[in-house]
């Protein structure tokens, strides 16, 4: 039972063992039932022991005083406790929805980076391909760049072939006409030659006759 007296004595010391009244979300004053055994606990183990007897000695005002305020505020404690229990299913729903959001916001994270792994395995299927690609487009451009060095190589053999050919002929037909030439130049030397030949010759015959004209006529006188 309560005790009765109105105005209880306090030390300074034992109202600093008196916890200050929290205010509950209904407005009714309540403390923490827990912390104040914790407190009684503390302030018997405390307190004074007599040896030899195991006896421990007491402060009666200030035991008297913790648990008055226990027992003031175990019927809200009692209500709290009931209150929980008739909202039992309400709080396991709560945390159930509440268990079901968080697992909700895991498969969706999981989804996200799923999708997120998704698009890299993508992007590097598409690198993968572009790779792939060049290296397709870079060794097809080789292979027609070797293909136009080597037409161009043919072709340029061809060419030397023929500017060959053509400075062969041409070195043949200048060798030709200048035979050609040289034979006529010697031909028309070789004619004025016998020209002159002949006119030599004829020269001579008319020097032999007019050497026997003028012997005879000497041998006559």
């Amino acid at each position: 039972m309560l005790r009765q007296e109105s105005n209880p004595q306090i030390e300074p010391e034992q109202n600093a063992l008196i916890p200050e009244i929290d205010t509950t979300p209904s407005g009714v004053p309540g403390i923490d039932i827990q912390r104040e055994l914790n407190r009684l606990e503390e302030m018997i183990l405390d307190s004074l022991q007599v040896p030899l007897i195991r006896r421990t000695l007491i402060d009666e005002e200030q035991l008297l005083d913790q648990l008055d305020l226990i027992r003031l505020n175990l019927p809200s404690a009692f209500q709290e406790a009931d209150i929980i229990v008739r909202h039992k299913d309400e709080i396991l729903t709560e945390a159930e929805e509440y268990a079901q959001e968080i697992l909700e916001a895991a498969e969706h994270r999981a989804t996200q980076l799923l999708n997120e792994m998704g698009i890299v395995q993508q992007a590097q299927a598409e690198a993968e391909q572009l790779r792939q690609q060049v290296q397709v487009e870079c060794e097809t451009h080789q292979q027609q760049t070797i293909a136009e060095v080597e037409q161009i190589r043919y072709q340029a053999q061809q060419e030397l072939d023929d500017i060959r050919s053509r400075t062969l002929a041409e070195c043949k037909e200048i060798q030709n006409g200048a035979d050609e030439y040289a034979d006529h130049v010697l031909g028309n030397i070789e004619q004025q030659l016998g020209e002159m030949l002949r006119v030599i010759r004829n020269g001579r015959q008319q020097l032999h006759i007019q050497h026997d004209n003028t012997s005879g006529q000497l041998r006559g006188q």
